[in-house]
Parts: structure tokens; sequence; C-alpha cells
């Protein structure tokens, strides 16, 4: 079997316009080279993986082939690395201080890279000091490390510093396309980009993670593929979430949610992403800031398209949100009722249902129940009957046998208020119907009713008007042809209640579906009104049917019922 070579060997820089996103660096140092303005000691730092031993390398490389006749090899006996992590003694630094003193045999000058610097113990540092200051004309010190403050102020003050910064998404991306196409790999644009994320500024972590997926995926790299073997959350799972959110499917959230857990994922992971996710969309919405997307450019254009559906009235309290349980999460005790609070909160923030709602406001359970005549239970209309049916007078004799009426309703005063508002119901339903010839009649089908009418339940709940919610929930709606919508009822009683509430409904609907060509037209199912009972009486005769020995026992104790 041929020897492997990973691609952070294989395609490690060899001369300064190779290495990855460090032109300021890479230009200061070609022009001290070119000046002859280059320091005795050189203090690289920087993160991990992004190119300070290549550019330690690259230097002591050309700091000889200025004026030099001899082969690039034997340049090599002038450059010496010392690895500080295993040779951090003070009897380290002084046999390389004493190598110093001896000149170079070919070339100008001797290199010193020495590599994790500030592992050197103490007395190793205060032994360099003086060689540093002062080395020998031929002499050049380049020390690395990724701890800058872990090194003495003695040590910096002796030092030309040069930090490194960390790479950006689009130069690793690039550099890895360049790798594909040496390579013969094709890999998705996206694909590249998620590695590239994924590396976190580390030109060294990039290639290691392309060698991963190249193994796992062969010549061809897709974007599912590195999703699968990164374990990373793809892009699709915030944008359907989002979509779900901004459609207040509150259910439909916690099965997605769900769903991201039972694949191994931290909650932790996917409320950090998602609160990314809000602060992308945010970005896009403006042409000034879409550049400080780091995506690819398919999925660029699914965050421009979502950032149009995605208001500010959702974004910034979303990013608020997710931003408090991100933070709340390691304290959490129930992490994942945590989650799914945020989330049932995040979709309930561009909900109509309720004029005012608090931040923590979230949509009731009852608001998703299904209108289906299949599954639905018609509620006893209790709170009607008591409304509507007058009791039984009831005379009370005193001394003179004068009868004095009890619980008799009486007419109000022409005069009073309340007179006032049962005349000013009176002529709203009468005056329901109005010319709407001219305003429009979009077509819509049952399902869209049902939705809307699901949203007036709610308001009215919301209003305190239960009784009405309670009956509209009872009827059977069904869409006849030309806009009219039946109601089907149990009862003349709710018939009334229908009618009294029939103008604002009738004006919800409208709205809502934008057609002001629907009608409502209300059909009493006779056959179910006998099966409901609302008198004592009424309800005596129903068990002595169930049981007839029920009469037998009234006649036995005459009883009165």
């Amino acid at each position: 079997m041929e020897h492997f070579i990973v691609s952070a060997r294989k395609y490690r820089p060899q001369n300064f316009e190779d290495v990855v996103g460090q032109q300021a660096i890479t230009n200061t140092l070609e022009n001290a080279i070119k000046n002859n303005h280059l320091a005795q000691a050189l203090l690289f730092t920087g993160p991990r993986g992004v190119g300070k031993t290549s550019c330690a390398r690259i230097l002591a490389k050309r700091i000889n082939q200025e004026d030099a006749t001899t082969d690039d090899e034997d340049f090599a006996f002038n450059i010496f690395e010392l690895d500080a992590a295993s040779n951090n003694s003070v009897d380290d630094i002084r046999n390389l201080t004493d190598q110093v003193r001896i000149p170079p045999q070919t070339g100008k000058y001797k290199v010193y890279i020495i590599d994790e610097v500030h592992m050197l113990s103490q007395a190793a540092f205060n032994a360099f000091l003086k060689t540093l200051e002062e080395p020998p004309a031929h002499a050049i010190f380049i020390l690395a490390t990724t701890e800058k403050h872990k090194i003495i102020p003695t040590i910096l003050s002796r030092c030309q510093i040069f930090d490194f910064k960390r790479i950006g998404v689009l130069d690793a991306k690039n550099y890895l396309k360049t790798i594909c196409e040496k390579e013969n790999i094709t890999a998705d644009d996206d694909a590249l980009h998620i590695i590239a994320q994924k590396a976190d500024g580390a030109m060294r972590d990039a290639l290691s993670i392309f060698d991963r997926v190249v193994s796992f995926s062969g010549t061809n790299l897709t974007r599912e593929a590195v999703t699968q073997n990164l374990n990373v959350l793809d892009y699709d799972v915030y944008f359907n979430m989002t979509d779900l959110l901004l459609e207040n499917k509150i259910p439909e959230v916690l099965m997605a949610f769900n769903d991201v857990l039972s694949k191994g994922f931290e909650g932790h992971h996917f409320i950090s992403g998602l609160a990314s996710h809000f602060r992308d969309l945010l970005v896009a919405k403006d042409q000034a800031t879409v550049e400080l997307l780091e995506v690819g450019d398919n999925t660029k254009k699914k965050y421009l398209e979502q950032s149009q559906k995605a208001s500010m009235l959702f974004l910034i309290p979303a990013i608020d949100k997710a931003n408090d349980c991100d933070l709340k999460y390691r304290a959490s005790k129930n992490q994942r009722l945590l989650v799914e609070l945020t989330l049932m909160q995040l979709a309930s923030i561009t909900f109509d249902g309720a004029k005012k709602k608090s931040s923590n406001y979230i949509i009731p359970a009852t608001f998703f129940t299904s209108l289906s005549p299949a599954i639905k239970k018609v509620s006893k209309p209790k709170p009607v009957v008591k409304e509507t049916i007058k009791p039984p007078v009831q005379t009370i004799k005193t001394e003179t046998s004068k009868p004095i009426l009890k619980n008799v309703k009486r007419r109000p005063s022409a005069l009073s208020l309340k007179s006032i508002h049962q005349k000013k119901e009176v002529k709203n339903v009468s005056e329901e119907e109005e010319n709407y010839d001219n305003h429009p009649k979009t077509p819509f089908t049952e399902n869209q009713l049902k939705e809307v009418w699901k949203k007036y339940y709610f308001k009215l709940n919301q209003l305190g008007e239960n009784s009405l919610a309670s009956i509209l929930n009872s009827a059977t709606i069904n869409l006849k042809s030309n806009f009219i919508v039946e109601l089907t009822v149990v009862s003349e009683l709710l018939e009334k209640q229908i009618n009294t509430g029939k103008p604002k409904l009738l004006k919800f609907l409208r709205e809502k579906l934008n057609n002001y060509g629907i009608t409502i037209a209300i059909k009493i199912d006779e056959t179910t009104e006998k099966e409901f009972v609302y008198h004592p009486s009424d309800k005596f005769k129903k068990m002595c049917e169930k049981n007839p020995l029920l009469e037998k026992l009234k006649n036995t104790f005459q009883l009165d019922i």
C-alpha cells in the first residue's frame, strides 16, 4: 500500500505566496528581506494552524537565497528547529547559545526557529535574555507561540512581534477548492463552506477535516455527506424550523425539535445555531450588510428569500429569546423543557389572536384543537340555557295574601343606558348587510375557512365571550357554493345566539379571507336536537328510558319531579 501523506503536510506552503490569509505579514517580511531591514529576533504569535511555523521556515530559507550561489539543500544546515515543549530547561538553552557563536559554513545567516516558546521555564527565559538581545551578526531567532501572554515581558521587548490572525472562511474555502482541483475531486460550494466554518479559522484543521470527509465520501463531496460525517446541523433544519415558527405551528415545531434530538444533537448546539440563523436573517434584510453572511452562494439565496418573510418585529425578540435560552441552558435542570418553552414563545411572537401579549406569551393548546366534525364532541350549551330560558314564576304568600313575583325578568326602562345598548345591538343586526359589489371576492377552500374559524374562536375566548365561542365550536361548518357558509346547530336557542354575534363574525371572515361575498346560513338539525335535554323532567324521562324502575320508584314514594 502506497504511503499516504496528509494534506496538511502535502500542501504546506513553500513560499510566501502560498500562505493563506496572512498577506499583511508576508508582505512585511518580503519587504524586510529586500531592504535588508530584518530584526535579529522575531516573534510569531496567533491561533493554531494559521501558518506561523510555515512562515518561519519560508523566511529562514529566503534569508540566505538573496546572494546565494549554492543549492537549496545546503541551506538546510543553516536552519535549526527547537521544540521548546520538550527542550525547556536551562541546559537546553545553554547548548543553544553555545551553537550560536559558530558562524555558518554556507550562506550568510544561521536561523534558529524555537516553536512553542511559551513552554520555556522561567530560568530558561532568563538564560536566553542576553543572547536574544545581542546575538552575533550571523544569527537570527524566530520564536513561535500560541500563548503570547505566557512569555515574560523582557523577552517580548527584545522581539519584533507579528500577530497572525484567524483565517477567514472564504479564504479557507478558496484554498480547499484549489486542492480539490489538484486532486480531481468534485465538491459542492456549500460542502467546502461547512468544512471551512468547522475549522474555526485554522487552515491545518480545515485540511484535516477535508481528508476525513474525502475518506468518507470519495471524490464527490456533497453538503449532505459533509453534514453527516461532521455531525453538524444542516442549514435546511434551521430554515424549516423558522418557517414553522413564522406560521405559529407549535405542534410541528416541537416534533421538528424532537427529530433534531433523535439524531444525537444537543439542545444547546441547536438553540445557539438557531440564534445565529436569526442573526444571519437580520443581516440579509439590508443590502449593505449582506456581505457579512459567511455562507455559500446557494445558501445566501435562501437567506435572502426567508429574510423577506421574517419581519423585524419577529427577528429582534427572537434573537433575544434564543440568546437568553443559550445563557440559561447550562444552569437548567430540565434543559429540554427550557428549549421547548423558548420555541413555543418564538412561535407565538407573530400570532395575532390577542391584542396585548406578554413577553413570555404562548398560544394556548385549545387553539390547535381540530374543528373536524368526525372527532368533535358537541358541548352542552348550559350557559345559553341559563341566559335565554326564563325561570318559572314563583309566588310567596304574605299575611295580606298578595302574591309577590320573584325571579321575573323585567324590561329595562326606556331611559336607561341598558335599553340604549340593546337598541344599538338590534340596529347592528339589521344593518349587517351592506353593498360589497366593488369589494374583492377571493376564492378560498374549506380548510382555509376552518383555520380562520379557529382564530375567531380563540379571539372570542380572549375577549371573555366564552358562551358564544362554545356555541361556534359546537356548530358544524360546511362551505357551499357562492361562498355560503352553512352552520348546523342543534337548537333554536343556539341559532338565536349565533345571530346576535353574526355581524362581527361576518366582518372577521370577510377581512381574513379577503372575500366580501361570504354569507352565513344557519341550519337546525332536529334529529340532534331531540338528543339534548334541558329541563329536569326531560332528564328524568331520558333516565327512565334506560332504567324503567325509576318510574316505579317515583310512583311508590310519590316524588314530584
